[in-house]
C-alpha cells in the first residue's frame, strides 16, 4: 500500500517535546457571527429537504465552504498549529436527526479537505500546521438511559456507534487529516467505540495516525456525565496509547484547573491537552460566554507556568482573538516534560 499523502502527524511528538502546541478555538461560535439563514444551510443541493437544516453546521462544508475556510484561516493566522475539522456532529448517528445520515461520510471527506487546504497554505518548514479529524460524542449515549423510568433502556448500541465512527474516520482519512481527535467525551463507552473504530480502520489501512482523547467534566463533582472521575476516565482509555489525553468544553479554565492538574500528574506516558470554554455562558456577551481573550489566556498561562500543558486551545465562546492571546501567553513557557507521548498503538507512523 502506498503511504498516505499526509504523514506530518508523525512530527507532532517531537514538536510537543519542544514547545506547547496551539489548538484552534470554537467553530460554532464563529459560525454564529455570520448570521446564516436556512437558505445558507440548504443551498441548491438540499433546497427541497423536508426537515429544517439551520444549525446543522456540518452541512456548511457543502453549502458554504467559504465560511468554513475563512474561519480556519482566521485561526491559523492567530497562531493555531492544529485545526479541527468541522465534523463535531458529522456521524450518521447525529445526522440522522436531520434525515441526512447517508451524507455523513461525504461530509467528513469535504471537511478534511477544506482544513487540509488551509493548513497547506499556512504551513512553513519551521511551523507546520496539522489537521485534526474531529470525532464528537454524538447526541446518543451508550451508558445512560434516555428514560428515567427505565434505567436499562438505551437509544444506541456500541456496534452502532462503532460503525458510525468507523465511517466518519474513513472519510476524515480520505480527506487528508494528520491525526484524530476524539473530543468532548461525556460517556466513556462512546469513546471506547470511537477508539475501537479507529483501531479497526488503521488495522485495515496499515496506517497509524496519532490520536488525542479529550473528555469533558460536566459539573463541580469532577466527573464526566457517565459517572467516572478524571482518573478513572484516563485509566479506561490509556490502553489506546493516545498522543495526548485532556479535557475540553463544559467548564471554564478556572473550574477545570484541579482536573487538568490531576491528569498532568497521573498520565505519565502521554501528553496533556486543555481547551476550555471561555468561562461560563453569558448571553449578553459578544461570544455568549464570560471571558475576554485576555482572561482565558491568563488562566491558561497559569497552567503552562505550573507545568501542566503540552497542548492549549479553546472551546465554546473562544475566537481567533482568544487563540492569539493564548499562543502569546503560553509560548513563554516550556511544555510539560518527561513523558513519551506514544502514538496510537505505535511510536511512529506505520505504513504497511
Amino acid at each position: 500500500m502506498s503511504p498516505h499523502p499526509y504523514t506530518r502527524g508523525a512530527l507532532l511528538p517531537e514538536i510537543l517535546r519542544q514547545r506547547i502546541v496551539i489548538l484552534d478555538g470554537a467553530m460554532g461560535t464563529m459560525i454564529q457571527r455570520y448570521q446564516l439563514g436556512e437558505h445558507d444551510y440548504r443551498g441548491e443541493r438540499f433546497k427541497a429537504h423536508p426537515k429544517d437544516l439551520k444549525g446543522n453546521n456540518e452541512l456548511l462544508q457543502f453549502t458554504r465552504p467559504d465560511v468554513i475556510r475563512e474561519i480556519h484561516d482566521q485561526y491559523l493566522a492567530a497562531g493555531a498549529d492544529i485545526l479541527e475539522t468541522n465534523t463535531f456532529g458529522a456521524t450518521s448517528v447525529a445526522q440522522d436527526d436531520y434525515g441526512l445520515g447517508a451524507f455523513a461520510r461525504e461530509m467528513n471527506v469535504a471537511a478534511a479537505r477544506i482544513a487540509r487546504a488551509a493548513c497547506d497554505q499556512f504551513s512553513t518548514v519551521d511551523k507546520p500546521r496539522f489537521v485534526a479529524g474531529a470525532l464528537g460524542p454524538t447526541p446518543r449515549t451508550a451508558s445512560i438511559s434516555p428514560d428515567v423510568n427505565d434505567p436499562a433502556a438505551r437509544n444506541v448500541t456500541f456496534d452502532e456507534l462503532r460503525a458510525a465512527y468507523r465511517e466518519q474516520a474513513s472519510g476524515l482519512l480520505e480527506g487528508g487529516c494528520d491525526l484524530f481527535l476524539i473530543e468532548t467525551i461525556f460517556d466513556t463507552l462512546n469513546a471506547k467505540a470511537a477508539i475501537f473504530a479507529l483501531d479497526e480502520l488503521m488495522e485495515e489501512t496499515g496506517e497509524r495516525l496519532p490520536v488525542i482523547v479529550s473528555g469533558t467534566v460536566t459539573d463541580a463533582s469532577g466527573r464526566i456525565l457517565s459517572g467516572q472521575t478524571v482518573g478513572a476516565f484516563w485509566h479506561s482509555v490509556r490502553h489506546a496509547k493516545p498522543l495526548a489525553i485532556g479535557l475540553n468544553c463544559a467548564l471554564g479554565a478556572t473550574l477545570m484547573r484541579p482536573y487538568i492538574e490531576e491528569l498532568a500528574r497521573i498520565a505519565g506516558d502521554t501528553f496533556v491537552s486543555c481547551y476550555p470554554n471561555a468561562g461560563l455562558p453569558n448571553p449578553m456577551s459578544d461570544t455568549g460566554f464570560d471571558e475576554t481573550p485576555e482572561i482565558t489566556a491568563s488562566l491558561l498561562e497559569e497552567f503552562a507556568k505550573a507545568g501542566f500543558l503540552n497542548i492549549a486551545g479553546g472551546c465554546c465562546g473562544t475566537t481567533p482573538a482568544h487563540i492569539a492571546a493564548i499562543a502569546q501567553k503560553v509560548g513563554r513557557y516550556q511544555p510539560r516534560c518527561g513523558h513519551g507521548g506514544a502514538l496510537f498503538g505505535a511510536l511512529a507512523l506505520e505504513v504497511a
